[in-house]
């Protein structure tokens, strides 16, 4: 599963339209399924969403450098 991100080319530009979409072969022929469309997404949160829903989950809390 991945996040497909297709920028908006028509209106704001600041946006994009984002959908969570599952990769599948039938009859040997890959195919694109969407689980989830979620529309208009602003540009600044698509890593949000794309760090959500990633099979390796980004670390989010570090440690503080200075300690």
């Amino acid at each position: 599963m991945f996040v497909r991100v297709i920028p908006n080319n028509k209106g704001d530009k600041t946006k994009s339209f984002c959908a969570l979409v599952e990769s599948k072969r039938v009859n040997g022929v890959p195919k694109h399924v969407v689980l989830i469309n979620f529309g208009l997404v602003d540009n600044e949160s698509v890593p949000y969403l794309k760090a959500a829903f990633a099979k390796k989950k980004p670390r989010l809390v570090y440690d503080d450098e200075d300690s």
